[in-house]
């Protein structure tokens, strides 16, 4: 802002979306600041521009001042606003005549406006436009960026959660080989034992049978977990990567 101020000669400033200041003056005239705002009646008309024009505008003193909105992610954050500047050559005996209304002394403030700079009104209206894009721009990639920031983090997180439950899944998956272990076992002995009862083990082996399949199948069950947990341990190691 302040390199942008030093090449065109308008005064800026950045105000928030209540309009307080957010950015220091740059540039601001004399003639603006010291007298017209100085006085009682000139702060009154200039607030009155300040709370009812946009764009570009002509001020109450004869001015040319601008206003660009500062807009993120579709919302009205603060502006951009400036100026001071005259369009062109000021008529003295005019600005005589404000400086009574305003109860400034005419000499003063004469000589207070011809230090002001004088750009055409395309000049103004175009420097103030690009001045509007540019921070319109810098202030939605800054919001993008912590946007991003905060997605890492939460991914950061998320990670975080998946290796822990990744953890605890492994935990029980080595419980389950326990107990798969130990229905092998049971089964083993149930066979054993009904083999050694003869024909009055029948029913006694096709519970040794049934606790036999049942070891087969949470031993399938707990294969496929593990196969799981190997691929989920993968890609939590393929985000982590990403950061």
């Amino acid at each position: 802002m302040q390199d942008w101020s030093d090449s065109t000669g308008l005064a800026t400033i950045a105000v928030d979306a209540n309009g307080e200041y957010i950015t220091k003056e740059i540039n601001f005239s004399d003639f603006c600041i010291k007298y017209t705002r100085g006085s009682d009646e000139g702060l009154r008309r200039c607030q009155k521009c300040d709370a009812e024009c946009s764009g570009t505008y002509y001020c109450h003193a004869g001015l040319m001042d601008f206003s660009r909105d500062i807009i993120v992610n579709g919302q009205k954050v603060g502006a951009i606003i400036g100026g001071q500047v005259l369009p062109c050559e000021p008529d003295d005996d005019k600005f005589r005549k404000i400086a009574m209304e305003l109860g400034i002394d005419p000499e003063e403030y004469l000589e207070a406006l011809h230090n002001v700079p004088v750009r055409s009104e395309k000049s103004i209206k175009t420097s103030a436009k690009l001045l509007g894009d540019v921070v319109n721009m810098l202030a939605n990639a800054s919001f993008q960026n912590q946007k991003d920031i905060g997605k890492f983090d939460k991914m950061d997180e998320d990670i975080e959660r998946a290796a822990n439950l990744i953890q605890e899944i492994n935990e029980k998956s080595y419980q389950l080989d326990k107990i798969e272990s130990k229905q092998n076992i049971l089964s083993l002995n149930a066979s054993i034992e009904a083999a050694r009862a003869g024909e009055f083990g029948r029913g006694f082996a096709v519970v040794a049978a049934e606790v036999g399949k049942l070891a087969v199948n949470s031993g399938e069950i707990n294969k496929s977990i593990k196969q799981s947990l190997k691929e989920l341990t993968v890609t939590i190691k393929e985000l982590e990567s990403l950061k």
